[in-house]
């Protein structure tokens, strides 16, 4: 049981380590991260156009966390 004990302490150890050394991207690191692929949705107008095709045809309201009917307006 101890050595059990002694594992988890050092494996809570390293991780809270670990922790300490993550950083913030530097200025020229940021420009890979701003690339449009990274976005959480890359294509805005046609996944909203998508959003409102899938939400006229569920026929629910609120069905992707909009108000709408099975008409295909809003």
């Amino acid at each position: 049981m101890k050595i059990i004990m002694l594992r988890f302490s050092a494996a809570l150890a390293a991780l809270l380590l670990a922790a300490c050394s993550l950083t913030p991207p530097a200025a020229w690191q940021r420009g890979n991260l701003a690339q449009p692929i990274m976005a959480w949705n890359p294509d805005g107008p046609g996944a909203a156009a998508r959003d409102h095709t899938y939400i006229s045809k569920e026929a629910a309201a609120g069905g992707a966390s909009a108000a709408g009917g099975g008409c295909g307006c809003r």
